[in-house]
């Protein structure tokens, strides 16, 4: 059986294929357009920190200090600033404005009232630059990918159906345009998982880049296992169709009342060998 976390690289990169289940209605959490992208704090040939903003997410990371994930569960504007509320025990809160060309942006203690926002709370300016810096691109470039990606799943996965789920994977993993999936494409999704992971878990630059190295080799293992069981045509790509088989209804299960029932307690050997793919697939959350 394959090791607990490269399951839940597989999991995680494929986004419950075996079985999403319908979202509950969340509050309205959008960020401004002229908040998102991503941001820098320093010089742009080589900055001390970057800050990527989607639409429902925050994303911080530097070199030394630990990286913060805000993965926003509403958000309220203000006559000054844009006030993000995250997901998790403490639903922290980050506040971002725009000041010219520059974004800037406080992240309050939890214990701080709304009302008295931003308080005493530094504030931390951040502007654009041309173009990323090569080393962050390399090392931040799918991660940033895939927080937009797990965005748009969020929203093509919403009705909890399948067949729409597994169009909405493909379309959003789909690197080549071809309508189909190959390893390299599923290894991305993990490198992207493995980045989120790391990011989520307040890791340094350092920490972030080896778990962006372990997941380019847990990518790869992930790929070639998702094409082995659900490759059904053998062509070494997965389309739509054949991520959805079987998971969209149980129309095809009726069975037949001719024949008598056969031992099937053998079975079990085999499917233990495919239990620890599976739970990946149908436990993330």
């Amino acid at each position: 059986m394959m090791p607990a976390w490269t399951r839940r690289l597989i999991g995680a990169a494929t986004l419950s294929l075996a079985a999403i289940p319908p979202l509950a209605a969340q509050p309205a959490a959008v960020l401004p357009d002229a908040q998102r992208g991503a941001w820098f704090a320093g010089d742009c040939a080589d900055p001390r920190g970057m800050l990527l903003v989607t639409a429902r997410s925050v994303a911080r990371v530097e070199a030394e200090a630990p990286a913060r994930l805000f993965r926003l569960a509403a958000t309220r504007a203000t006559e000054s600033w844009t006030i993000g509320t995250a997901t998790g025990a403490e639903a922290p809160r980050i506040l971002l404005r725009n000041a010219g060309d520059s974004l800037e942006t406080a992240e309050p203690d939890a214990k701080l009232r709304d009302d008295r926002l931003p308080g005493e709370t530094p504030v931390a300016a951040w502007r654009r630059c041309p173009a990323p810096p090569p080393v962050l691109a390399a090392l931040h470039g799918e991660g940033a990918a895939f927080l937009s990606i797990i965005e748009n799943l969020e929203a093509g996965c919403a009705s909890g159906t399948p067949g729409v789920c597994a169009q909405a994977i493909v379309a959003q993993a789909d690197v080549s345009g071809d309508g189909l999936l190959t390893t390299a494409e599923i290894a991305r999704l993990a490198r992207g998982a493995a980045w989120l992971g790391a990011v989520q878990e307040g890791g340094t630059q350092d920490v972030i880049a080896a778990a962006v190295g372990a997941g380019a080799v847990a990518g790869i293992l992930a790929g070639r296992a998702l094409l082995e069981s659900l490759d059904y045509d053998g062509d070494g790509r997965l389309s739509a169709a054949e991520l959805a088989q079987d998971r969209a209804g149980f129309a095809t299960a009726t069975g037949t009342a001719e024949g008598r029932p056969l031992r099937v307690e053998g079975l079990t050997e085999g499917a233990g060998m495919l239990r620890g793919l599976f739970e990946g697939l149908m436990n993330l959350r």
